[in-house]
C-alpha cells in the first residue's frame, strides 16, 4: 500500500480513481502547521529558531495520515509544484517524525501540472526528495514576513491609534497607490490645442491630416499653447492649397503574446471580464481541480500560479495541429515559437498557464461549469493558442501634405493601418489598461504624390494635459511584477488586505487610497523609509529566489535585514506622538491642509479663527483637530474634499430659525448640520475665574444607511433634522410612538421597547400601523433577527466545498453574506443586488480563515503578545497581517495570515472579588466629543 498526501479532498478524490488499488489519496488540507501568534514563534536570538503549531482540525489530517501509513511501505507527497507546496510537503513529514509515525517507510516527492490521468500517473514514475532549497525559501519568507509584522504592526499601534498593520510587501503595494495619488494632487494641467485638417481627395474620398510643422519648425503635442496661435495657424490653413508630398507604406509585423502567467492572467481577467484577481484566481483553482467528462473527473488547465511562460512540447505539438485543423495551415508558423520572460524574479520552474487538452474547444468545456468558469477558460484557451500561431502582417501607410499659403508653408500628416492577414489576431489581442491615442489603425484613401487635395474644413480643439491615472487592480499587478515587488502568487492576496484594511477602496474599477492608508504610508515614509522602498524590496526578493536556487544561505539573509530593521524600530520607539504627527503633517501637507480660495493660512482654525489645524489621533483614526481643544472641539475628516474644496455644501435656509442647513463630511461619514459651532474666545493667560460655558453645539444628524449625500434636498434634511419624529399614539396606552435614527440605524421606539425598521421603511414615512406591527414583533421576539433588521436574505447558491446554502442578508451593521454560520460583511463597492456567488466564496473564506474554521486558514492562539521588542502599552488590540499567504489548492483560501494581538496587560485574569469599585478611566489628552453624526 501506499499513501499519497495531495492538498484538497477533491484532488485526493480523483486522483485516488486515476491511481486505482494500491493508493490510499489523502488531504492535508493546505498548510498543517503555522507560527502561533505569539512572542518567540520566531526567534533572531536563537539563530531564528521557529516553532511550529499544528492547530486541532489539521492535527485530525495528521492523525489520518499516520493510521493509513502504519499499513503501507511508502509515504508520497504530492502537494502543489511550487515553493508553497514543497513546504506543505515539508510540514507534513515534520509532523509525521514528531509523532514517529514513520518506520521504514519509503518517503518520494512527486510533482505534476495538471490533474490528468496521463499527468498523474507518469508523475508517479519519477519521483525525487523534497527539494530543501525551496523550504529553506520558504522559511526564509514565513519569518521576516512574522518578524516585519509582529515587529512594526504594534509600533503602528502606539504611535498611530487607529491604523490596523503593516507588511513587508503590503505596504509598499500600498505605497505604490498612495505614490499615485500624490502625483494627482500635485498635477497642475496644462493647456494645449490640436489642428485637425479634414481632406478630400480627387475621387471624394475624406480622411484626417494633423499638423507637423509650421514654416520649418516641427511642432510636438504641446507647442501650440494658446488660443490665439492656434487661431493664427488654423486661418493660415483656411485659404492653403494642400499637395500630397509623399506616399509611404511599410510592411510590419505583428507578434502574439506568450501565454499566460499568474500575473497576466490576473491582469486579462481584470481588463477583459471585469474578475478582481481574487475572483480570477478562485475560478482557475476550479478549472484546474476540474469536472467530471464522459464519467472521469480531469483537470480542465495546468496548474495556476506559476511565471514560466513556456509550454511543454507535446502540448505545442497538439495546439499546432489543432490550428491546423481549425483555423487553417496559413495560420500555423514554420516552427513552435519560444518564449522568453522578462520579468524581474521570473521562476520558469512549471509552464505557463494552458488548456490540458487543446481539442476542448470553450464551447464544449461551457456545458460542464458555470458561466464565469467558461468565460475565464476562453480566455486562457484563446491566449494558449494564439501564442502559436502565425503573425499578423500589416501595412502602415503614411502621407505627408503640404500647406502654401503664399511664402508660408505648413506641413501635415495622415497615418494608417491596413490589416493584411490578421494571424493570431483572429483569435486574440491583448487588452490595455489605457485607452490609446493612436490612429494608426485608421485606413487611408488612396493617394498619389503631387496630387491636389480638396479643404473641407479645419478644427482647432483646446485640450489640457491629464494626471495620471489611477491604478486599476490589472494595473497594480503589472506595476509590482515590473519592479519585482511579491511573487505573483501573492497578488491577489495583497490587494484583498489592502481593502480588507480600509487602506483603499475600489471606486469605478480604480483603487483610491483611504486617509489611514496614507497615514500609514506617511508614517513609514518618515520614519522606515528604507523598508517601503520599491528597490530594498525587489532586491530582498531577489535574495529570497538565491536561496530557492541554493545560492545563498536563508539565516545569512535574516540576519542581515534583523540588525538594521531591530535598530531603526528601537529608534523610533522613543519617539513621542506629537513628533510623530508633526512629520506626517509636513509631509502629507499639500493633502490635508489644501490651499485656501483667499489665500489665507490654510492650518488656520475656521471655528476660534486663532487655533492652529494639525493631524490628531483617536480611537477610529486620524483626523483633523484644533490646537485649543478643548476650548474649540472643531474637527473634521482628514480628507477635507474632493479637488481640495471644503465638504461643506448649503442646502438652504430653515425658515423657522433662518439658519443655515449645510451637508458635511465629518469623521464618521456625511452628516447634516443646522447653523454653525459658535466660534470660543479664548481666555487671556493668568485670568481667574470660573471658565465661561461652553457655547451650544449646532443640531446635527447622520444619513441614514442608504441615502445619498447627492439625493439630499433641504426638506429632506429639515425632516432628518427634525427627529425623532412622532408617529402617533399607541392605541393601546395612548403613549407616542417616536421613529428616529440612532446608532443601529432607524428604529421606532413606544416606552423602552426600540424596532429596527426593515428594508422598505422608510424612518420619514413610516405610520402608525407598521410601527406597532414591528414593535409587537420585536416584543414577541426579542432574539429574533428582526431586533437588528436583518431579513431572510436572498440565497446565491450553495457552497462547492462546505456545502449549504450561500445567503446575503441585510444585517446590523450592513450587508454580508452567510454560510454555515460564517458570516462576511460585503465591501463598500458591493451590494446584495450585485454580489456574486464567487465573490461570496472568496469573502466568507477570507472570513473563515480569520476565525480558524477553513482547512486553510489557522486559528489565533488564544493568549497571544507582541514580541518583546515591541510590546504594546495598555490595552491595544490590532490584527497581525502577513503578506505571504498560504498556498494551495484553493487559490482564495490563500489569505494573509490574521491573528488577534493582546499585550500581556490586557491578558491578565480578573481577581476574584474587587475590594473597591474601580476608578474611573481618565479622559484621553485629546478626544473631542463629537456627535455620531460627526
Amino acid at each position: 500500500m501506499k499513501v499519497v498526501v495531495v492538498e484538497s479532498p477533491s484532488k485526493a478524490k480523483t486522483i485516488n480513481k486515476y491511481l486505482g488499488p494500491g493508493y490510499e489519496v489523502l488531504a492535508s488540507f493546505g498548510h498543517i502547521r503555522d507560527l502561533p501568534a505569539k512572542d518567540g514563534s520566531v526567534d533572531p536570538d536563537a539563530d531564528f529558531k521557529m516553532l511550529w503549531e499544528v492547530d486541532p482540525q489539521s492535527q485530525k489530517r495528521v492523525n489520518d495520515i499516520a493510521r493509513a501509513l502504519k499499513g503501507a511501505d511508502t509515504l508520497i507527497l504530492a502537494t502543489d509544484p511550487d515553493r508553497e507546496g514543497e513546504a506543505i510537503s515539508w510540514h507534513v513529514l515534520e509532523a509525521l517524525n514528531e509523532k514517529h509515525a514513520l518506520k521504514s517507510q519509503k518517503i518520494e516527492r512527486v510533482v505534476f501540472n495538471a490533474i490528468t490521468k496521463q499527468s498523474v500517473t507518469e508523475a508517479m514514475k519519477h519521483p525525487r526528495a523534497i527539494d530543501g532549497a525551496l523550504v529553506d525559501a520558504y522559511l526564509a519568507r514565513r519569518a521576516l514576513d512574522y518578524l516585519v509584522g509582529f515587529t512594526l504592526s504594534p509600533v503602528l499601534w502606539r504611535k498611530l491609534p487607529g491604523a490596523r498593520s503593516a507588511g513587508r510587501v503590503q505596504s509598499v503595494a500600498l505605497r505604490l497607490v498612495c505614490d499615485r495619488e500624490l502625483e494627482i494632487e500635485k498635477f497642475i494641467a496644462r493647456e494645449y490645442w490640436s489642428i485637425i485638417a479634414k481632406l478630400k481627395t480627387p475621387r471624394g474620398d475624406e480622411f484626417d491630416a494633423r499638423l507637423t510643422a509650421v514654416d520649418g519648425t516641427k511642432m510636438q503635442r504641446l507647442d501650440i499653447g494658446t488660443g490665439t496661435q492656434a487661431e493664427d495657424i488654423k486661418q493660415a490653413l483656411e485659404g492653403a492649397r494642400f499637395t500630397v508630398a509623399s506616399v509611404e507604406a511599410k510592411p510590419a509585423r505583428r507578434n502574439p503574446p506568450p501565454p499566460f502567467t499568474t500575473s497576466t492572467m490576473q491582469q486579462e481577467a481584470s481588463r477583459k471580464l471585469g474578475f478582481a484577481p481574487a475572483i480570477a484566481m478562485r475560478l482557475a483553482q476550479r478549472l484546474y481541480e476540474g469536472v467530471e467528462i464522459d464519467g472521469e473527473t480531469t483537470g480542465l488547465i495546468t496548474y495556476m500560479r506559476t511565471d514560466g511562460i513556456d509550454m511543454a512540447p507535446e502540448a505545442i505539438t497538439d495546439i499546432r495541429s489543432m490550428i491546423g485543423r481549425n483555423f487553417g495551415k496559413q495560420y500555423v508558423p514554420g516552427s513552435p515559437r519560444t518564449y522568453q520572460n522578462k520579468s524581474k524574479n521570473a521562476q520558469e520552474a512549471h509552464e505557463a498557464v494552458r488548456p490540458t487538452n487543446p481539442s476542448r474547444t470553450p464551447s464544449e468545456v461551457a456545458k460542464y461549469v458555470d458561466r464565469d468558469q467558461a468565460r475565464l477558460y476562453e480566455l486562457i484557451w484563446n491566449r494558449a493558442v494564439a501564442s502559436q500561431m502565425e503573425s499578423a502582417e500589416l501595412e502602415r501607410t503614411t502621407v505627408d501634405i503640404v500647406a502654401k499659403i503664399g511664402a508660408r508653408t505648413i506641413d501635415l500628416r495622415a497615418s494608417g493601418q491596413v490589416v493584411k492577414f490578421d494571424g493570431f489576431l483572429t483569435l486574440y489581442q491583448e487588452g490595455q489598461d489605457e485607452a490609446s491615442e493612436d490612429d494608426e489603425s485608421k485606413r487611408l484613401p488612396a493617394m498619389s504624390e503631387s496630387e491636389i487635395l480638396a479643404k473641407q474644413a479645419i478644427e482647432a480643439a483646446q485640450h489640457f494635459t491629464e494626471p495620471p491615472p489611477r491604478f486599476s487592480e490589472a494595473a497594480l499587478v503589472k506595476r509590482m511584477e515590473e519592479l519585482g515587488i511579491g511573487r505573483p502568487s501573492t497578488y491577489a492576496s495583497i490587494l484583498q488586505v489592502l481593502q480588507d484594511r480600509t487602506y483603499v477602496r475600489i471606486d469605478k474599477k480604480r483603487l483610491i487610497p483611504e486617509d489611514k492608508g496614507r497615514v500609514v504610508v506617511g508614517f513609514l515614509e518618515s520614519f522606515f523609509q528604507k523598508y517601503v522602498e520599491y528597490d530594498f524590496t525587489a532586491a530582498l526578493e531577489e535574495q529570497l529566489d538565491r536561496v530557492s536556487n541554493n545560492e545563498l544561505n536563508w539565516k545569512k539573509v535574516l540576519q542581515d535585514f534583523w540588525i538594521d530593521f531591530i535598530g531603526a524600530v528601537n529608534d523610533i520607539k522613543e519617539l513621542r506622538i506629537t513628533q510623530v504627527l508633526d512629520a506626517l503633517n509636513e509631509l502629507l501637507g499639500p493633502h490635508i491642509f489644501p490651499a485656501r480660495a483667499d489665500g489665507g493660512d490654510v492650518r488656520q482654525c475656521p471655528t476660534c479663527g486663532t487655533g492652529k489645524l494639525s493631524l490628531k489621533v483617536g480611537r477610529f483614526g486620524a483626523f483633523i483637530g484644533c490646537s485649543n481643544y478643548p476650548e474649540c472641539t472643531y474637527t473634521r475628516q482628514m480628507t477635507p474634499g474632493s479637488a481640495g474644496q471644503q465638504t461643506t455644501k448649503v442646502l438652504g435656509t430653515d425658515p423657522a430659525t433662518g439658519l443655515d442647513v449645510t451637508l458635511r463630511g465629518g469623521r464618521f461619514g456625511t452628516y447634516l448640520q443646522l447653523g454653525e459651532q459658535a466660534k470660543v474666545e479664548k481666555r487671556p493667560k493668568g485670568s481667574k475665574g470660573p471658565k465661561p460655558p461652553a457655547p451650544e453645539k449646532p443640531k446635527r444628524a447622520s444619513l441614514p444607511k442608504g441615502v445619498q449625500p447627492d439625493d439630499v434636498d433641504l426638506d429632506k434634511a429639515l425632516a432628518l433634522l427634525s427627529l425623532p419624529r412622532e408617529v402617533g399614539l399607541s392605541p393601546e396606552d395612548g403613549e407616542p410612538i417616536l421613529a428616529g435614527v440612532g446608532r443601529f440605524g432607524p428604529y421606532v421606539k413606544h416606552g423602552k421597547v426600540y424596532a429596527s425598521l426593515e428594508d422598505g421603511d422608510d424612518v420619514l414615512t413610516v405610520g402608525l400601523n407598521r410601527a406597532m406591527h414591528l414593535i409587537a414583533d420585536k416584543i414577541a421576539n426579542p432574539k429574533q433577527g428582526r431586533r437588528f433588521g436583518a431579513s431572510a436574505g436572498k440565497t446565491l447558491g450553495d457552497h462547492p466545498n462546505e456545502g449549504g446554502p450561500i445567503v446575503v442578508k441585510n444585517g446590523r451593521f450592513g450587508a454580508y453574506v452567510s454560510n454555515n454560520g460564517i458570516n462576511a460583511t460585503l465591501p463598500s463597492d458591493k451590494t446584495p443586488e450585485t454580489i456574486t456567488l464567487d465573490e461570496a466564496i472568496v469573502l466568507l473564506e477570507a472570513r473563515a480563515a480569520q476565525v480558524g474554521n477553513s482547512p486553510r486558514g489557522k486559528k489565533p492562539a488564544k493568549k497571544p503578545a507582541a514580541p518583546k521588542a515591541a510590546k504594546a502599552k495598555g490595552k491595544a488590540k490590532a490584527k497581525i497581517e502577513d503578506d505571504t499567504p498560504e498556498i494551495g489548492d484553493e487559490a482564495s483560501a490563500r489569505p494573509a495570515v490574521k491573528t488577534a494581538a493582546k499585550p500581556a496587560s490586557a491578558r491578565k485574569k480578573p481577581a476574584a472579588k474587587a475590594k473597591k469599585p474601580a476608578a474611573k478611566a481618565k479622559k484621553p489628552a485629546r478626544s473631542p466629543k463629537v456627535s455620531a453624526a460627526e
